[in-house]
């Protein structure tokens, strides 16, 4: 009964020591941390936002493991179960603080090497690695923590590398394949690519394996990234953004072209105006190509700022072609054969 008595006495020690780690943890949150969430918000503290965006609620936590270990020392435990404590809180605390690690680290990264003007493309292929970085620095701290020796982890890790890596050639070739990929920077996400197999569509992301393209018809197109590696892509948005258009077009010989050239261009400028004004410093331009069976060939070369605007862009320049040679009329011809009997 005595016994019984005083495990009873020291659970309900440990639990109180717990419960007010618990308190002080959300106060700390509530009060310190919460007041430095709001002054980063109202002050554009980027670096402190990020900080305090990864660490989350964690501190509570961090404060509950610290009452553990205290309401531990103060009660009566037996050795082994008290090592067995400790080790448990020091695997939480490990866990805890990697994790919190890893949101920091991934935020900073998100954030600043991989946002639209720092030096890496805003693939998760990075983000990914970051975090099993982190993970591993983390445990490989807590198993020294515990006491357990790193040197035959690393060389138990060394010698089956080897294996592993004969197992995984697929999966390690398609990652070195992104790396290159995403360090060469010819193909960067939002890009629109054409490739020699006829997949085509925006470069959603490039991830461990695969990169994803969106097409026109809003469909995924998953490509391995050792394929698109090896493949013959068109990049729509290199060297440069705005993408020519060519619509081709024919009118009759007895239109006069100089008069063609001129409609032609007034259409093309309009319609450049109402649906690419983001272009101010280029304008469209004609020219004639050939000498058909029935009609002399030109055409108009026009620009838009995104690969899928150009099929608005055509339609509508179209459509006011048309409308304008027929007021000047002006004709289109067609194709017809002629009889004629000996």
């Amino acid at each position: 009964m005595t016994i019984l008595g005083t495990e009873a006495i020291d659970l309900g020690v440990f639990a109180l020591y717990v419960a007010a780690g618990l308190a002080v943890g959300w106060l700390v949150d509530w009060l310190v941390l919460g007041g430095l969430r709001s002054l980063a918000r109202t002050h554009g503290w980027l670096p402190w936002s990020l900080t305090l965006k990864g660490l989350g609620h964690m501190p509570v936590w961090w404060f509950a493991l610290a009452g553990a270990a205290f309401g531990l020392q103060d009660g009566t435990v037996s050795p082994r179960l008290s090592i067995l404590a400790d080790r448990t809180l020091v695997m939480l605390a490990g866990i805890t603080v990697t994790y919190a690690a890893m949101r920091i680290a991934t935020g900073f990264v998100r954030n600043y090497a991989v946002s639209a003007s720092g030096p890496l493309p805003s693939t998760s292929i990075f983000i990914n690695l970051t975090r099993v970085a982190v993970v591993l620095l983390g445990a490989l701290i807590v198993l020294n923590a515990l006491n357990i020796s790193i040197t035959p982890v690393l060389t138990a890790l060394g010698v089956g590398g080897l294996a592993v890596a004969l197992a995984l050639q697929d999966t390690l070739g398609n990652l070195f394949a992104g790396l290159q990929i995403v360090a060469s920077k010819q193909v960067r996400p939002g890009d629109y690519l054409l490739l020699e197999t006829g997949q085509e569509g925006a470069v959603e992301d490039i991830a461990w394996r695969y990169t994803t393209l969106r097409t026109q018809s809003n469909n995924l197109v998953v490509i391995p990234n050792a394929k698109l590696g090896q493949a013959i892509v068109t990049n729509f948005q290199l060297p440069e953004q705005p993408l020519s258009v060519t619509v081709e077009f024919g009118v009759s010989y007895a239109s006069d072209l100089g008069r063609v050239e001129q409609v032609a261009l007034e259409a093309a400028k309009s319609v450049m105006a109402e649906l690419q004004p983001e272009i101010e410093d280029w304008e469209p331009v004609v020219r004639f190509r050939g000498f058909g069976e029935s009609q002399v060939q030109a055409g108009v070369i026009l620009r838009v700022l995104d690969y899928s605007d150009q099929y608005a862009l055509k339609s509508e320049f179209i459509k006011r072609l048309h409308a304008r040679f027929a007021e000047e009329g002006i004709e289109f011809p067609f194709p017809q054969r002629i009889v004629r009997q000996a």
